[in-house]
């Protein structure tokens, strides 16, 4: 076994190792989501926790890890009576992204319960990380139902597996960590919720402690065990502190005045619900815990709401987590101060400094030493690296206007007029609106979503078939109804079926897929009037939203000018795409044969990397086309519009699903998005109708409504 990294040894990363130790001090806070962009230590950090934990007694054999003094009555290898116990480390278990359900919690014998009546029950990764660490790494990554499942065992404590009506139940207590990189993809409100405390990290811009941080990397790889011996002393020390923090929380005081100071600071800042409030008043208890305190302080308050609150603070997908810490100090000023301790209790404020055996190099400026210490960790007050701002605009929503922007005329104009005009500088987007469901026709196979439809591992049931590998969701009656015609040949005598494993059947389900959704977005000089380009980026914006909500990967292409751009490549990160949109200028000639062509590139590159993700392609144009894009092998004489029809038509003989959003505006229409419509095979949809509460969808959904009613059979029925 390979020897990690001591915990001890990271350089920086104060909040991250302050809120991993006071969950390992008091794991009810609820676990860590670890937020970062990559090589920020994240992993290493989580890995090396384990090694602080203190040792666990356990029953010898038990496969769920029971403790002597107290075992599970409902485990299932018990019952233990008298059975020895015995001392191992606490465990530190890894839950890959591609895991499945039964490998999360345990698969059950079906072959077995049905023809014997046993519970054989194989254990999963949450009965392997009792008492222990369960880390998911990419967590934004996991199947959102194996989130469900593994913060449901987190919160009560136990896992549960019920299949065709067995069922099994064990206990699964443990310190979850998750962690994830945002630019990837967010988790769900309802899912970052659950965790206790979030923490954003990222790499320090200080080159001193960035020397500091290769050098003891460096070091680590050439001796990792000499390494480890040089860093035993401070891992000892703080081993030894979490064990005293331990023994000390039962005694801590949460006085009325700190409860006052946490719900008023939760209240302040209008944060959903009460698990926050429970969260920051055991987080500010295990801080004073480690601080070697017996009663909870109002800096205790602040660290823990500094930790707490920011993940539940988002209102929308596209808001970036964080806490703006002059209110939260306004709140909490309103409180009067603590009295100081005369004599501190509990173990020495010992945590160990970064300048530790291996260190020889330049100071780190302060912001590292001190390690995990007690209070430590609190983000900078300019907001840093960590806490990013967004351009303000005017409070009633309109776009600033910039000196010298006109907006370009609406009607019809000669060739090259608005076309050419010169880049303008980026609008804001209009509001954002609830949209229509745009879908991909047909049964598709991909990931789970919420999108279009598609064989599912959840859903309803839609028929049987026979297992390819492993079983995991059993047909009952398919399984009775095979195995049926067999049993006298099988010698069956009692009541129960003779089941042999061709017998059994998968049941076969139907839910909902998450798609490739790829916008295509005409950034030309047509489009480049203030409103119009406002009002498009809101529909994106709504789109993008849509996409969100129903688990999408996204994609952003853009042409104007010369040719076509990948603006975004296909992400499952929205909030990027976002951003991308709000930076879009406007201006120039319009490529639209070089978009689409661009857009087919794009599609087919994703194609190869994931085959089963389904594409739809939604083109946001008014449909005008003056220019090739620097197109080539066309015939003589091809006109931009020609190459655009020719471009669109090869999409839809490929089979591409694909959306129009017709964009034009004002008294004179040409219709050119319609006929580029036809040319895709595609629907087209004004900005207006994109709305899922469009006066046309209104109107259409009325004429059904009078349409059925009228009609000569019920109006018999009405009569009868």
């Amino acid at each position: 076994m390979s020897t990690p990294y001591p915990f001890t040894a990271v350089v920086g990363q104060n909040d991250l190792r302050l809120a991993l130790l006071l969950n390992a001090v008091s794991p009810a806070v609820g676990g860590v989501l670890v937020r970062g962009e990559k090589g920020t230590a994240k992993s290493t950090a989580v890995r090396a926790l384990s090694a602080l934990l203190p040792q666990v007694d356990v029953v010898s054999g038990c496969r769920f890890s029971c403790a002597p003094a107290a075992p599970d009555p409902a485990c299932p290898d018990g019952p233990h009576g008298q059975a020895p116990g015995g001392v191992r480390p606490a465990r530190m278990v890894e839950l890959p992204v591609g895991a499945s359900e039964d490998r999360l919690v345990g698969a059950l014998d079906i072959e077995r319960a049905l023809s014997d009546g046993v519970k054989a029950f194989e254990p999963g990764l949450l009965a392997d990380a009792h008492r222990g660490i369960l880390y998911v790494d990419e967590v934004n990554l996991l199947h959102d139902h194996l989130i469900d499942l593994l913060l449901d065992a987190a919160a009560m404590g136990a896992s549960y597996v019920e299949r065709e009506g067995v069922s099994v139940r064990h206990a699964a207590r443990f310190l979850l960590v998750g962690t994830m990189n945002p630019e990837e993809g967010e988790l769900r409100p309802q899912l970052l919720d659950r965790f206790g405390l979030t923490v954003e990290v990222a790499a320090s811009r200080e080159p001193a402690q960035r020397v500091e941080v290769v050098r003891r990397r460096l070091a680590y790889e050439d001796d990792p065990a000499g390494f480890a011996d040089r860093w035993a002393g401070d891992e000892h020390e703080v081993r030894a502190r979490v064990v005293a923090a331990r023994s000390l929380l039962p005694k801590v005081v949460l006085g009325d005045g700190s409860l006052l100071q946490i719900a008023a600071t939760c209240a302040g800042f209008e944060v959903d619900g009460m698990r926050a409030d429970i969260v920051m008043a055991r987080t500010a208890t295990a801080l004073a815990a480690w601080a070697g305190r017996t009663e909870v302080r109002k800096e205790d308050v602040r660290q823990a709401a500094l930790l707490a609150l920011p993940h539940r603070r988002r209102r929308n997908p596209f808001d970036a987590p964080g806490l703006d810490e002059e209110k939260l100090d306004r709140i909490l000023d309103g409180f009067p101060d603590d009295e100081p301790d005369p004599e501190p209790q509990g173990p020495d404020d010992g945590a160990p400094q970064d300048g530790g055996p291996d260190d020889g190099g330049p100071d780190d400026g302060g912001s590292d030493n001190g390690g995990p210490d007690g209070g430590g960790g609190l983000p900078p007050r300019d907001g840093g690296p960590d806490a990013p701002e967004r351009q303000q605009h005017p409070e009633d929503g309109r776009p600033q206007e910039t000196a010298g922007e006109q907006d370009a005329p609406e009607g019809p104009q000669p060739s090259g007029a608005a076309e050419a005009a010169p880049e303008q500088a980026a609008v804001r987007a209009a509001e954002p609106f609830r949209t229509k469901v745009l879908s991909v026709p047909g049964l598709g196979e991909g990931a789970a979503g919420r999108r279009s439809r598609a064989r599912t591992a959840h859903g309803r049931t839609t028929g049987a078939r026979r297992p390819r590998g492993q079983l995991t969701k059993l047909h009952l009656a398919a399984t009775v109804h095979a195995a049926a015609p067999h049993q006298k040949a099988r010698g069956r005598s009692g009541r129960g079926l003779v089941i042999r494993k061709d017998d059994l059947r998968q049941a076969t389900r139907e839910g909902r897929e998450g798609n490739l959704v790829l916008f295509l977005v005409d950034a030309s000089g047509s489009m480049a009037a203030r409103q119009r380009m406002s009002a498009v980026k809101g529909a994106v914006l709504s789109l993008l939203l849509d996409a969100y909500q129903r688990r999408d990967k996204v994609g952003l292409i853009t042409f104007r000018g010369s040719g076509a751009e990948l603006a975004l490549p296909p992400t499952s990160s929205v909030d990027s795409a976002a951003a991308r949109l709000e930076q879009l200028p406007t201006g120039g000639r319009t490529p639209l044969a070089a978009g689409l062509l661009k857009a087919r590139e794009v599609l087919r590159i994703e194609r190869l990397r994931d085959p089963s993700r389904r594409p739809l392609l939604v083109v946001v144009t008014d449909g005008r086309a003056t220019s090739a894009g620097g197109l080539g092998g066309g015939l003589p004489g091809d006109t931009p519009r020609e190459l655009s029809g020719r471009a669109a038509r090869l999409l839809a003989a490929e089979g591409l699903t694909s959306v129009v959003v017709d964009c034009e505006s004002g008294p004179v229409r040409l219709g050119l998005a319609g006929v580029l419509a036809a040319d895709l095979a595609a629907p087209a949809v004004t900005l207006d109708g994109l709305r899922a509460d469009s006066l046309a969808g209104l109107v259409k959904d009325v004429r059904t409504a009078v349409t059925t009613t009228s009609s000569p059979q019920n109006r018999n029925r009405r009569a009868a």
